[in-house]
């Protein structure tokens, strides 16, 4: 880059002076402004603006006069006002998000509805306006778990309470929507699960497609030491915190940040700039608190000072602006930092200003950057409630502690008050050994799989049938085949899952029928060559072992294997943390059957002119939900919206309706010799899976219009503009199973159809000569002109 900067830095704390400091020292700066400015931030590169950092129209003066090129705002307030736009507007880059993309830091609600639409881990919440006061003292004094309230605007850190009781609960309810204690933060409020755990704050660099995170921190809320005491903004910081190991990193990158800028992104406000989140290292695995959109304090003092001479943090910043993250070398020198915050007595609350501060030297490696300062001709005073950031470099923690208390011992001012147990947690941890590690520590439950298989005993013995007896929890699971009587059999084997069916299940929170489709799968493909299903398997997978969750899917499988008639046997529930996301499941099926030797289908006898019957799904089954969740994202609706075409039925009921079992419907027909194929609709719907049942050199019409397309798969077609053909490749459209049979024997199938399940019989088409499958009524399907 031949072009040398000049950046202005809109802000006047601790933040800015570290964040001005470090980029004076880049090679491309040739002048850094701060507006305003405190009494420690001018120096060598360095000059202070006397412009407030809500006055944009003087700022864009200011930046357009002086002929600055990279703008870096400091506070959040700035950046939820829409700074980022005034700059752009005048075509100077800004390091820092939208207006748009800066509601994840203004609206704590906003935030949660992101997280919870992009399957963020978070704790679980709800929102509430100030006028719904009532509602939410209902639902803390409902709810079975401690809370915490959270005013969803901005409070300058300040507008989140942690009661200990119920009681505190209400009352704090009371103090910010009623007493406007926060202002017009609290004019919604947020009640989320309180979270146990290590909390982490970690800062990344973003472009809008690149996230780049530096050192996990640690900071210090609590005035006093001891974590006891009111809120502040901030008492100290220090970095790396050793809790976020590399395995923890490497979560909270792909389960949180990563999904984080790619659904900004996706949704119109991609996210440029310092994304700085708020992380709770829970037992389930690190939980977003939190998002802000700019640098914290305290934790940028400490950060900057690990910073390695080959980074330059100018052109990191103008690389973001620009969308080229990846084109800039970024690294950290090995050590840690440490920021100690010197503040006014009396902070949180009233505070005396206009101290003379006094400051000796400092150490190496040590330096006071400040922030609550101002100059009063040859003095500086204190001016605010946090007066100075002292931040110090070592190789160790402890070193660095060392010489950040002996830099806050070089500073006086009246009523000085400090914090002297920063880092107290890693301290305290590094002197205690290591526990011994366990299955359970590394994340895998035995009692909870134990528990899981007493749940479920009751459900596996309710499919009991002949040849099992219905019992687990050995090796293996037996059947009897002399038990069921057959002369010459075959076994048939089958094997299937439920798919992207899962996301809706898990999304509703419903997963009582998932567990009949995943029976349904395999035991359909079983009976349409003939088999009676007689065993089953399942295999569930997860990262954390939930067993209500669990236990309501084998509670559907059970129910599935009873309605095909089949034993379930046994099944393997895997956890396996770090595979999934948290509260993610998927499925697996294993399905076997018997038939006789001449009754195996398909059939060698088929013909030209055999006639392929249809019986009626019961939904969408189990197939082609991607394109069904795509159709529903773009259509605006959720999976709580009611149905248009069944306004009774929200979307989710709709579609998680489970997949028919066709078993007892079709099997006494085949068992008396009268269908001579039949094919299951599944993916690849009425083109792809007929021709399976057909012989070599054959091939089918179907008729769509000899059955009325059910009304979620009209809305499919016409809400994604999905069109006849593709419909026909992709989904049953109203007909799960087809059979092929004789002419002359039409009626008898018929017959054994209706008098079994109650069904309704389609004559769909014929067999032809011609292979593939000839799609005819195709019209029937395209809405209608007064539509």
């Amino acid at each position: 880059m031949s072009e040398t900067l000049r950046v202005l830095v809109i802000g006047g704390g601790g933040r800015e002076h570290a964040l001005a400091w470090k980029l004076a020292q880049s090679p491309l700066v040739e002048q850094v402004f701060v507006a305003p400015g405190n009494g420690g931030t001018a120096g060598s590169k360095i000059s202070n603006v006397p412009l407030p950092a809500d006055d944009f129209g003087k700022l864009v003066g200011f930046a357009v006069e002086k002929n600055i090129n990279l703008v870096v705002p400091g506070p959040e307030q700035p950046l939820v006002d829409g700074v980022e736009t005034v700059f752009r507007k005048v075509g100077i880059p800004v390091f820092g998000p939208s207006a748009k993309a800066a509601r994840m830091e203004g609206s704590k609600a906003f935030s949660k509805d992101f997280m919870a639409r992009h399957k963020i881990p978070t704790a679980a919440y709800r929102v509430f306006l100030a006028s719904q006061h009532r509602e939410a003292v209902e639902y803390v004094q409902a709810c079975q778990h401690r809370v915490v309230l959270k005013a969803s605007g901005l409070a300058a850190g300040k507008g989140v309470l942690i009661p200990e009781t119920t009681e505190e609960a209400v009352n704090g309810l009371k103090e910010i929507m009623l007493d406007k204690a926060f202002g017009a933060a609290g004019d919604e409020v947020v009640v989320e699960e309180y979270l146990e755990g290590p909390e982490l704050s970690v800062l990344a660099f973003s472009d809008g497609y690149t996230i780049v995170p530096l050192p996990a921190a640690q900071d210090h809320k609590r005035i006093g030491e001891g974590d006891t005491g009111p809120n502040t903004g901030g008492m100290g910081a220090y970095a790396p915190a050793p809790i976020a190991t590399p395995e923890v990193m490497a979560r909270i990158m792909k389960e949180s940040l990563q999904p984080t800028i790619d659904g900004m992104r996706r949704e119109g406000f991609p996210f440029v700039g310092l994304l700085f989140t708020g992380f709770m290292v829970t037992s389930a695995g690190p939980k977003v608190l939190e998002y802000n959109v700019r640098f914290g304090d305290p934790e940028t003092e400490a950060l900057m000072l690990l910073l390695d001479d080959k980074t330059d943090l100018a052109a990191i910043m103008l690389a973001c602006a620009e969308s080229r993250l990846d084109s800039v070398t970024f690294s950290t020198r090995p050590g840690f930092a440490v920021s100690v915050v010197l503040a006014s007595a009396g902070y949180p609350g009233s505070y005396p200003k206009g101290k003379v501060i006094t400051e000796g030297t400092m150490p190496s490696e040590v330096y006071a950057f400040h922030a609550g300062t101002s100059s009063s001709g040859d003095k500086v005073v204190t001016s605010g409630g946090r007066v100075i950031a002292v931040a110090a470099y070592a190789p160790s923690l402890e070193e660095a502690l060392r010489l950040a208390y002996a830099g806050c011992d070089a500073i006086s001012f009246e009523g000085k008050t400090l914090r002297r147990d920063i880092a107290h947690r890693a301290l305290k941890a590094s002197k205690e050994p290591q526990a011994g590690l366990t299955y359970a520590s590394a994340g895998v439950s035995v009692d909870a799989g134990n528990d899981l298989v007493e749940v479920i005993k009751p459900l596996v013995r309710s499919t009991r049938r002949p040849g099992t007896d219905g019992e687990i929890g050995g090796f293996g699971g037996n059947f009897d085949l002399k038990a069921i009587g057959y002369k010459d059999p075959i076994l048939v084997s089958g094997t299937d899952g439920v798919g992207t069916k899962l996301r809706v299940a898990i999304a509703c929170g419903k997963h009582d029928t998932v567990g009949i489709d995943l029976v349904a799968m395999s035991v359909n493909d079983l009976v349409v060559q003939g088999a009676e299903p007689l065993y089953f398997l399942d295999y569930y997978a997860c990262s954390k072992l939930d067993v209500p969750t669990c236990a309501a899917v084998v509670k559907g499988i059970a129910e599935g294997c009873k309605q095909a008639g089949c034993a379930l046997v046994g099944g393997e529930t895997a956890e396996m943390p770090g595979m999934y996301h948290e509260g993610d499941y998927d499925l697996a099926g294993f399905a076997v059957g018997a038939v006789e030797r001449t009754l195996l289908l398909p059939q060698t006898n088929i013909a030209v002119g055999d006639v392929l019957l249809g019986l009626p799904s019961a939904g969408v089954h189990s197939n082609g939900f991607s394109l069904v969740r795509k159709v529903l994202e773009r259509s605006g609706l959720t999976y709580d919206s009611p149905a248009p075409f069944s306004p009774n039925l929200t979307m989710g009921q709709v579609l998680l309706e489970p997949t028919r079992i066709y078993v007892k419907s079709v099997l006494p027909a085949c068992q008396a010799g009268l269908v001579k194929a039949m094919s299951h609709i599944t993916g690849g719907g009425f083109t792809d899976n007929i021709p399976r049942a057909l012989p070599k050199g054959l091939g089918c019409y179907v008729d769509v219009s000899r059955w009325e397309l059910p009304g979620v798969f009209r809305w499919i077609m016409e809400a994604g503009n999905v069109e006849p053909k593709e419909m026909a490749r992709t989904f049953n459209n109203g007909v799960g199973m087809v059979l092929v049979v004789a002419e002359d024997k039409v009626a008898a199938v018929k017959e054994s159809l209706v008098a079994a399940s109650k069904l309704a019989v389609y004559e769909i088409g014929r067999v032809t000569d011609a292979p593939g499958v000839e799609l005819r009524g195709l019209e029937s399907w395209k809405p209608s002109k007064a539509a």
